[in-house]
Parts: C-alpha cells; sequence; structure tokens
C-alpha cells in the first residue's frame, strides 16, 4: 500500500511573501513577473494556463500574456490545492462553481485519511516482522501475521485491483497493438497485387467520393504506429484521469483507433470488389462494441 499524491510541490513557496516589483504595472505582469510573485515555475504557470485554470489576457502589441493580480491570486489557490492532492479536473470544477471547495476538501481530506489509515496497518506489519530477525522469504508465514486472510485480501482489494489482468489491461496491451498492427500490413500484402489502381479513402453520407494510388493500402499499418507514438500522448492528455486507469483506458483507445483503421482498410478492399456500399454501418458498430467493451471493462474491475 502507498500513498498516490496527485499534487506537485515543485517551486510552492510556503512561506514567501508577495513582493511586488517596482516600476511594474499593477494588474499587467510577465511570467517572469509572476514567477518571482508566487514562487512556481514556469511550467507550472504554462500547465495552468493549457488546463485553462486561469485565463490571462493578451497583449495586441506584442502578441504576449499580460498577467494580473487576479491571475497571481488564481494561481496561488491552484497550486495549494494540488499540494493537497486535490485533482485539476476537481479544482476546475470548483473555479467553474460546479463543486463548492468545502465539500472537495472534505472528500480530500477522508481520502488522505483512508490512506493514512492503510499506511498504519501496513506500518504496524512492517515493524512486527522487523522484530523477528534474520526474516527471509523462504521462512515467511503470511498467517503468522495476518489472522483471516480472505477478510486482509478484501480490505487491500485496491492493490489487487492495480495487479489484476483484466479486460482493460487485455485489450489495451502491447500485443493486441502489435497483432492488429501486423493485419493491416498483412491485409495490405495479401491484397495489394489484386487492387485496381485506384482505392477509395474518403466517403461522404456513406459513399467514396475521395480515390488515391491502390499503394495507399500500405498507410494503414502506418496510422497504427502513428496513433500509439504520436496520438496516444495526447489522448492520455486529454483525458486528465489521475488514477490507475488512465493509463489502462488510453491504451484501450489507442488500441480502438488501430482497430477502426483496420476496419476502414477492409471496408476499402471490399468496397472495390463491390462487396458493400456504406461505411457508416461498419463505424457504428464499431464504436458501439468498442466503447460497450471499455465500459463492462471498467465496471468488472471495480
Amino acid at each position: 500500500m502507498s500513498i498516490l499524491s496527485c499534487g506537485s510541490r515543485n517551486g510552492w513557496p510556503g512561506a514567501y511573501d508577495m513582493v511586488f516589483m517596482p516600476g511594474k504595472e499593477t494588474g499587467k505582469m510577465t511570467i517572469k513577473d509572476v514567477e518571482e510573485q508566487t514562487g512556481l515555475a514556469r511550467s507550472n504557470i504554462r500547465f495552468y494556463e493549457k488546463e485553462r485554470l486561469i485565463h490571462p489576457s493578451r497583449n495586441e502589441g506584442n502578441g504576449y500574456r499580460d498577467y494580473s493580480d487576479a491571475d497571481v491570486e488564481e494561481l496561488k489557490k491552484i497550486a495549494y490545492l494540488r499540494t493537497l492532492g486535490i485533482s485539476v479536473e476537481e479544482i476546475r470544477n470548483i473555479i467553474a462553481g460546479n463543486r463548492p471547495l468545502l465539500e472537495s476538501v472534505k472528500k480530500q481530506n477522508d481520502a488522505l485519511q483512508e490512506q493514512i489509515a492503510d499506511l498504519h496497518k501496513a506500518k504496524l506489519l512492517c515493524e512486527e516482522m522487523l522484530r523477528a530477525e534474520n526474516i527471509t522469504y523462504e521462512a515467511l508465514r503470511v498467517e503468522q501475521y495476518v489472522t483471516g486472510l480472505q477478510d486482509y485480501w478484501t480490505e487491500n482489494r485496491s492493490v489487487f485491483r492495480l495487479d489484476s489482468v483484466g479486460f482493460l489491461n487485455l485489450w489495451g496491451s502491447l500485443s493486441v497493438w502489435i497483432a492488429v498492427t501486423v493485419a493491416c500490413l498483412f491485409v495490405a500484402i495479401l491484397f495489394w497485387a489484386k487492387l485496381p489502381l485506384r482505392i477509395p479513402v474518403q466517403w461522404s453520407g456513406g459513399e467514396a467520393v475521395s480515390f488515391v494510388n491502390k499503394n495507399f493500402i500500405f498507410a494503414y499499418p502506418v496510422v497504427c504506429i502513428a496513433i500509439r507514438f504520436l496520438i496516444r500522448p495526447a489522448i492520455y492528455a486529454r483525458l486528465r484521469i489521475n488514477n490507475c486507469y488512465g493509463v489502462r483506458i488510453t491504451e484501450y483507445l489507442t488500441n480502438c483507433l488501430c482497430f477502426v483503421a483496420l476496419t476502414v482498410e477492409g471496408f476499402s478492399i471490399l468496397y472495390v470488389y463491390g462487396m458493400v456500399k456504406n461505411i457508416i454501418p461498419f463505424l457504428a458498430a464499431d464504436a458501439i462494441i468498442l466503447l460497450s467493451l471499455l465500459f463492462a471493462g471498467i465496471a468488472f474491475q471495480r
């Protein structure tokens, strides 16, 4: 068991006093001024801007951001709440008025209290184990420290949830991505020689409206590679899930996009041979199936 802090103390000043730089016009500060007044690193300030927690104005003359005293106060509040472990998404709801601050602080306090209790239990067990001299893995007998194993496993189910090879781990795994990418490449190699010179790549209302050289069929495995190494980090950043499911859902959605690429590739070939005409039912089926499996996987692991 371990306590996971979502907050960052990077550069938080603690007991620093507000210092107004002489000669600076109040309400129009550069990011360097804000760094000096808050003690926060520039990267943190930029991140909170990107997350739209603060909204500095833009100087029409030079295009730079102008920070106000209100922005500085907002940054101090945001950074302080982050040190308490309150997530960016939660802070966004607080600022928007969708969540009372008191409610969020109570919720975080309860979560921390639970983590402290878990850590205290783990510490007591560690101390008990340390009282035995020269303890070894081979000589370890769990029942010596824990009575009622089933209840103990239940109390620590959050740990085992992270360790379980569940649905999201399986279908969001690297091996599934490799399998889908290889399938795209295999289909391209298998059908390339049999394709006409031009194949469809764009549809409108379900009908093909744009065609390219048949060599484009090899672009689908390349698309899968681009999805994993270029789009996947963007998906994770946009999800803003700061718990054990963030990475899992990102990996799963990445593989889903690759699966859609495989579907489009297969549909293009079937369209050329006159076996299908409309791509919308295929994409709709992909979306329904993959999203349903995602929600089912999350529910199962809970």
